[in-house]
């Protein structure tokens, strides 16, 4: 089922919704322990820099109640980008609602960032079939960022310490890249 249009907006996140930092948070860190996945912990202030930023993707019902956010973060000096911290409020979940913010971010990442790679990592099947309905293909971890800082905010996860062993190789998480040079040779 779809949400109504009527009763969810999803739309690019601004200033004014940093007063839902906290919730996002929240729910990130309560939904992968539900779960039993690992995910790499945001603070509310860097929530409210990508919303701030325009790199941020919210759902809201009419009443203004928190529904589901996405953010982008930029590596390697713009030659990737990530869609991230796709989460969906656990009353709104089963409604279709994911599929739209997954879309929305990964459009507001091609239009702010036309030359990007765009990668997305994730232990959640529904995830991962969405990134591959949007032209995303599974990578190994060699074809993401390099950057130290990127492995950074893995530090938080439960499973950080399968990514150090491995060296940053490999892990729990599926790593998943949509290439925007490949996506246009196929048109």
């Amino acid at each position: 089922m779809e949400p109504d249009s009527y009763a969810v907006i999803v739309r690019v996140a601004n200033a004014a919704d940093s007063k839902y930092a906290l919730d996002i948070i929240n729910e990130m860190e309560s939904s992968a322990k539900i779960r039993g996945t690992g995910i790499s912990k945001r603070t509310p202030e860097y929530i409210q820099e990508k919303m701030e930023q325009g790199n941020a993707v919210i759902a809201v019902a009419a009443n203004g109640e928190w529904v589901g956010f996405s953010y982008i973060a930029i590596w390697s000096n713009g030659e990737f980008v990530s869609n991230s911290g796709l989460i969906v409020s656990p009353a709104w979940r089963e409604k279709g609602v994911a599929s739209f913010i997954k879309e929305k971010i990964f459009n507001l990442s091609r239009h702010k960032f036309p030359k990007a790679k765009i990668f997305s990592i994730t232990t959640g099947m529904a995830i991962m079939k969405l990134n591959s309905r949007l032209g995303f293909e599974p990578v190994i971890y060699d074809a993401l960022p390099h950057d130290e800082k990127f492995w950074q905010g893995c530090k938080s996860c439960v499973n950080y310490g399968i990514l150090q062993s491995k060296g940053c190789k490999n892990c729990l998480c599926t790593a998943m890249l949509f290439e925007p040079e490949i996506a246009a040779s196929h048109t």
